[in-house]
């Protein structure tokens, strides 16, 4: 019998984060210097939120480009009602959740405390690994 995967399997783990009172381009620094996008918003134990690179880029050439970005401070922008579930959530579950909310990321918590992120880029990987496994080919050039 076959189980179901479970959302630990593909999630990224022991994420970084940042606190509230973060500036926005300390926030935007430290997504580029670790290479990704999505970064929990953590209130001291508490989490709070995300806030995506996506969000602070969109801001930095919106209407409050005027307005310096090392003056926004993370809780100026984060995202409030982020989709957050346990580490052992059917990774199924997950998919059609993500899908159906149109969101590019999860924030993963064991026993209430943060444990992982996990994006839509990990769901690409983790199908692109299925495929292959599933749909073996060679490496002969199969292009038209």
């Amino acid at each position: 019998m076959r189980h179901r995967p479970l959302l630990k399997l593909l999630m990224t783990p022991f994420p970084y984060s940042v606190g509230p009172e973060t500036a926005v381009s300390d926030a935007l620094e430290k997504m580029q210097a670790h290479a990704f996008h999505h970064l929990p918003v953590t209130d001291g134990h508490a989490l709070v939120g995300v806030i995506t690179e996506r969000d602070i880029r969109n801001l930095q050439a919106g209407s409050l480009a005027s307005q310096a970005s090392d003056e926004l401070t993370v809780k100026d922008m984060y995202i409030h009602d982020a989709y957050i579930v346990d580490i052992n959530e059917p990774l199924d579950n997950v998919l059609l959740e993500m899908a159906k909310r149109h969101i590019g990321s999860v924030l993963v918590t064991r026993k209430g405390n943060l444990a992982g992120v996990f994006t839509s880029t990990d769901a690409c990987r983790g199908f692109g690994d299925f495929m292959r496994e599933r749909f073996p080919h060679d490496d002969g050039n199969d292009a038209a």
